[in-house]
């Protein structure tokens, strides 16, 4: 059931702010009126929704009140069976809209891809998920720009940091920073034999300066030639740009760009979101472990997902969910996964604010051989 009293409250709030929005003082304080505004357009899809929530529900009394009329009981039954699997979307559409928005989902995302264990062949891997992932972000319409690059000699990379801009980035991709696990034969094997390798994904809200202050006197900033295989142009100037925080000992480097100045704003941005999701580290292990949810954690050390090739599996280990279509998956066909996660995610959210139930666990095998 939802919280009509608090609903209740919420559609008197929302009046108050209509009749608020009339007062001439307000119109003509700017500051006041776009806060007041944005309370307003932020109430108005669950207050939309308990609107409707209650007239359905009168519907559905005049409807049973029918029944009683051997006349009328064939409509209002006909009535009722459409009303009632109404009446429970929007309640479930009522209970998402209440839980607290996490800030951070808006926001852009700082996406990075390493190679893990397997040498050559995690490197192609990683190669491999970071297209993955620049796929879905055309299926999003999002905007992927590279901020650092190393590529191994044999093909693939040893680590690749982009951007990620749109709209509600990380309220998508927060759940895939983990270590992704790879079944396959690789190009190089010459027996046939399957090889399991790794990469490890970090998904990082863009800090922007007022959420990370960053002191010059904490920064170590030195300048190299940019280096990387194939002797391409980046070699040719000193615009490598490398930033120490000393207090922290986090290292950035970029040389993506031929200047130094866009790479050292490109690197400030990468250890912006680091530090950002180091304090986000430490609110989290200040939380009870058994109120830390599975998904939300993020935890880098444990293994996430597998990718098994031969049998074109994709496993999910945290909620237990295999899709038989790693093809489709691996050209950013990601949306069921993805989907699936923030849904579970969402029911704990809800059975945590007594709202559900807590979510059980999907079909498929949580591990692979």
């Amino acid at each position: 059931m939802i919280p009509v009293d608090k609903l209740d409250s919420l559609a008197r709030r929302f009046r108050e702010l209509d009749d608020l929005l009339c007062v001439p003082e307000i119109l003509a304080d700017h500051t006041k009126l776009q806060r007041l505004s944005k309370e307003r357009s932020d109430l108005h899809p669950v207050i939309e929704a308990f609107e409707r929530w209650r007239a359905i529900g009168a519907q559905l009394h005049e409807a049973e009140a029918m029944l009683a009329d051997a006349d009328m009981r064939e409509l209002a039954e006909v009535e009722i069976s459409e009303l009632k699997p109404e009446r429970e979307r929007l309640e479930g559409a009522i209970q998402l809209q209440l839980l607290p928005q996490d800030p951070n989902d808006a926001k852009n995302t700082i996406l990075e891809v390493r190679s893990g264990e397997g040498g050559e062949e995690a490197a192609l891997f990683a190669a491999d998920i970071f297209r993955m992932y620049v796929k879905y972000a055309e299926t999003r319409r999002w905007t992927v720009e590279v901020l650092s690059m190393s590529e191994a000699a044999a093909g693939g990379y040893k680590e690749c940091i982009a951007l990620v801009t749109g709209a509600n980035v990380y309220s998508h991709l927060r759940y895939e920073g983990g270590v992704h696990r790879v079944q396959r034969v690789p190009s190089t094997e010459t027996q046939g034999r399957i090889h399991t390798s790794t990469a490890t994904v970090a998904i990082l809200p863009e800090a922007e300066e007022v959420d990370v202050h960053l002191d010059d006197k904490d920064l170590d900033i030195s300048i190299a030639a940019s280096g990387g295989p194939g002797g391409q142009g980046v070699n040719t100037t000193n615009s490598a740009v490398q930033i120490i925080h000393r207090p922290s000992g986090l290292l950035v480097k970029c040389q993506d760009e031929r200047s130094q100045l866009k790479n050292k704003a490109k690197a400030l941005k990468v250890l912006r979101s680091r530090l950002l999701d180091l304090e986000r580290a430490k609110q989290d292990s200040a939380v009870s472990a058994e109120r830390k949810s599975m998904v939300s954690t993020g935890e880098r050390s444990q293994k996430i997902r597998t990718y098994n090739y031969p049998q074109n599996r994709v496993t999910d280990h945290r909620i237990k969910l295999t899709i038989n279509k790693l093809d489709r998956v691996i050209e950013g066909d990601l949306e069921e996964i993805i989907s699936a996660l923030r849904s579970f995610r969402q029911a704990e959210l809800l059975a945590a604010a007594g709202l559900g139930t807590a979510p059980g666990q999907g079909g498929g095998s949580g591990d692979d051989d």
